[in-house]
């Protein structure tokens, strides 16, 4: 590669435990969250001789439109916002629509590299983005835009994610409902505030969590909005019995 090409690595991100502690007036809503960083990662070229975006890899899906992306992609933002321009090469390695950050984490990638600090204007592109761009094990609160660093706790991580999505906005809206925006007080399991309001949206979601359970022997834990169910630890067999599931051992970084 010369030296107009640079090679990024933008890591998953797992948010270990949520709380939700209020609504602003705008409509987002305040979190305390602890989130680490994964191995897994979305590999990015960028090359800044020439312009576009290319997506490929094992979960490209139908992220990739050809010579057509849409402007609402978060790489094509986070370069508007940088206010350069270059050609990314996407390859998607984490899976999209779990709750681990993809999306985000590739525009956090080219903010690091565009050497962009500004974690509250990153936090307008997506509440997640000043996270992925500190990375590493932190406290997370405000609306993702406030970071206080954690120290690193290396251990293995097993991810299922099921053969769907789950809408966050409709995950928080469901949550608004069950809990009369905030003034009720529910609870999921793994400290996660909404895990029940996830399995509202998505009722396959608790089918999901009893086969975990079933065949790993443990109980596992949302990741944030969903659909991503995880456990702490690695199991390899996971894969051969959860039929239509993605199973990937990874590790925090």
């Amino acid at each position: 590669m010369n030296n107009q090409t640079v090679t990024l690595l933008a890591p998953a991100k797992l948010t270990v435990s949520l709380r939700v502690t209020g609504v602003r007036q705008d409509g987002f809503h305040l979190i305390d969250a602890e989130m680490v960083t994964l191995d897994l990662a979305d590999i990015l070229v960028v090359d800044t001789t020439r312009d576009g975006l290319e997506i490929n890899g094992n979960f490209a899906g139908d992220l990739n439109t050809g010579s057509t992306i849409s402007a609402e992609n978060l790489v094509v933002r986070a370069l508007k916002l940088v206010n350069r321009k270059a050609h990314v090469t996407v390859t998607k390695n984490i899976p999209s629509g779990g709750g681990l950050g993809g999306g985000s984490a590739d525009a956090a990638a080219i903010l690091r590299w565009a050497g962009f600090t500004d974690l509250i204007a990153a936090s307008k592109l997506g509440a997640d983005i000043p996270f992925c761009i500190a990375g590493g094990r932190a406290r997370v609160s405000g609306i993702g835009e406030i970071i206080n660093p954690l120290a690193s706790l290396r251990r293995d991580i097993t991810l299922v994610i099921p053969p769907f999505g789950v809408s966050t906005p409709a995950v928080y809206k469901a949550f608004d409902e069950l809990t009369d925006f905030g003034k009720l007080s529910i609870k999921g399991a793994g400290d996660n505030d909404l895990e029940l309001a996830a399995i509202k949206v998505e009722p396959r979601l608790e089918i999901w969590k009893r086969k975990i359970t079933q065949f790993s022997g443990v109980e596992p834990k949302l990741a944030g909005s969903g659909s991503t169910w995880w456990l702490e630890g690695k199991f390899e067999n996971l894969a051969d019995l959860l039929t239509g599931a993605t199973v990937i051992n990874t590790q925090t970084s």
